[in-house]
């Protein structure tokens, strides 16, 4: 049944649906961030360790990844708005846990709470499918999805502007304030989809799912301090393997799975995600060394010596790159097809690296060189969710796009990995203190700049962009009913 703004019939807050689910999605996306300025000063703060310290990123992505797919489903069955609602109770619930205490235990449980409303945006992007015309479902998406990009690149100027002119804890008070407005937001403004997807809840699949993931996340985000050779961190690594296989065997053998992976194997759906592991990993590295750089003292020979808030700053143009092109990759996608959008945004992103690995020395054309960086990200977070939508059923489109936020999280997680090793391992003595040497960050972009291009091999893999009726170029394509029926009873 469709919605009354689908269906063209007038509502007093058909216009405010987007702006909202946006402005969610972009408070989510700044949790994920918001710390990382933070980061350095918490064992001073809290009396707590620096590998305890790190967990406070740790546990949101760990959180982010396992719940973004399952509370994808879950609103695919149950009400998208429902559990998007009760996605951004939780951000509001651990917002207020971090304000409240200084306890490295109470920090580290809210900010897994803040991590699991990750599942906000590809659920947000459901609605958008469900919810508006064919004609305004593509820049929608785009905005939405865009979101991921434009938090982050928000969320540390502003923490650092927090860091040094505020109490720390002043910046998870405005988090909760921010997840208080946004639950009265969508309560006012957004509508539930009448959009179901049948079947029973699948918990042994998502114990699985969370099992194998929080294996293989585990051993990435902690085997630099672990030890890659570690037995911690090959069990894990075998562990989640192991988890994996059985999951996957499980999951094709049930009527009701968390992850249709007959569904997931599709060449359309498999790439589409290779993709989006790979442009998560170059896009991060962009947010992750771009502060740092900036901010080495200028004994290192290359280092400009900025301050934190200068150094966050470096990042706005991004944001507002991000913001600025989300509507124009919308119609590159409409016009070309999202495979053409993103074989283009991994050419942009490659070039932004190309500028970086020569113009490292100058703020400005590091800003530069950043700021194309994320204006390739935005058109490919804007052409992922639309190949995602062309190539699943209606009633699994918030899973799909949690999927697909996942394989985003991942590729970040390998980046953060990555990028640490790399900086810890070519270190040189300047000016009294232990520094990465320039040929690190060069090297990081190297890598960086390869991940783009192999996003680009992957999506050339596609297939091509068909000619399609309109509602299929909108990204509303839907499966037939036979379809759907053959799959539930295979």
């Amino acid at each position: 049944m469709p919605s009354a703004i689908a269906a063209g019939r007038p509502s007093p807050h058909a216009r405010l649906v987007v702006p909202v689910l946006a402005f969610c999605g972009m408070v989510v996306a700044v949790m994920q961030t918001l710390v990382v300025p933070l980061l350095p000063h918490v064992p001073a703060l809290t009396g707590a360790s620096p590998g305890a310290a790190g967990w406070l990123v740790t546990i949101t992505l760990l959180t982010g990844a396992v719940f973004t797919p399952v509370l994808g489903r879950v609103g695919d069955m149950y009400g998208k708005r429902r559990v998007l609602l009760a996605s951004l109770g939780v951000l509001t619930l651990g917002s207020l846990l971090c304000a409240v205490s200084s306890d490295i235990g109470v920090l580290i449980a809210g900010r897994g709470l803040q991590g699991a409303a990750l599942a906000v945006i590809p659920l947000g992007i459901s609605i958008i499918r469900d919810e508006l015309p064919a004609e305004r479902v593509l820049p929608s998406i785009a905005l939405m999805s865009s979101t991921l990009g434009i938090g982050a690149a928000i969320g540390l100027p502003v923490a650092a502007v927090v860091m040094e002119n505020f109490d720390w804890h002043t910046m998870f008070w405005a988090s909760a304030a921010l997840g208080l407005l946004d639950l009265l937001l969508v309560l006012r403004i957004v509508p539930e989809s009448p959009v179901r997807s049948p079947g029973r809840f699948d918990l042994l699949g998502t114990l699985g799912l969370t099992g194998c993931l929080v294996g293989l996340l585990l051993a990435i985000t902690r085997g630099a301090d672990w030890g890659w050779g570690s037995a911690r961190t090959l069990g894990l690594l075998g562990a989640s393997a192991a988890v994996g296989l059985l999951w996957g065997r499980y999951e094709l053998r049930t009527r009701s799975p968390m992850v249709d992976l007959r569904v997931s194997a599709r060449p359309a759906v498999l790439l589409t995600n290779v993709a989006a592991l790979l442009i998560g990993f170059s896009f991060y590295a962009n947010s992750l060394v771009t502060g740092q750089m900036v901010q080495e003292p200028t004994s290192t020979g290359y280092g400009i010596g900025a301050s934190m808030v200068v150094s966050g700053l470096c990042l706005l143009p991004g944001g507002l790159a991000m913001v600025a092109l989300s509507p124009v990759s919308a119609r590159i996608s409409a016009a070309y097809g999202p495979r053409s959008a993103l074989a283009l945004a991994s050419v942009v992103m490659a070039a932004g690296y190309a500028v970086r690995f020569f113009t490292s020395h100058s703020l400005w054309m590091i800003v530069a060189g950043a700021t194309v960086v994320s204006s390739g990200t935005a058109i490919a977070y804007s052409a992922l969710p639309a190949l995602v939508m062309r190539a699943v059923p209606v009633g699994e489109t918030a899973a799909a796009n949690g999927l697909n936020t996942l394989m985003r999280s991942v590729g970040q997680a390998c980046c953060s990995a990555v990028v640490a090793a790399v900086l810890a391992h070519l270190t040189f003595t300047a000016g009294g203190r232990t520094a990465p040497t320039l040929h690190a960050y060069l090297l990081v972009f190297l890598i960086a700049d390869a991940t783009a291009l192999a996003a680009l091999a992957a999506t050339l893999f596609l297939p091509s962009d068909r000619p399609r009726e309109r509602g299929a170029q909108e990204g509303t394509v839907a499966v037939s009913a036979s379809e759907t029926a053959a799959r539930e009873s295979a």
